[in-house]
């Protein structure tokens, strides 16, 4: 598949026009290249353990 395929099945299934898609800027996946991602999210994974959470709620609080 080209660019040019890819813009345009892009824009066809978003309803856009091809310049917009252009300017976003979609490209085809390296397969092989296991570690590509152009923003790479470096922030830790965003999570709640409700368990843990909760036995540190009902330990006593120690006075200081």
């Amino acid at each position: 598949m080209t660019q040019s395929q890819l813009d345009r099945l892009v824009a066809r299934a978003t309803g856009e026009d091809i310049r917009s898609i252009r300017r976003r800027g979609f490209s085809l996946a390296n397969l092989v290249e296991v570690n590509f991602d152009p923003e790479p999210d470096q922030r830790p994974p965003q999570w709640v353990d409700w368990d843990e959470l909760e036995i540190e709620r009902s330990k006593p609080r120690t006075a200081r």
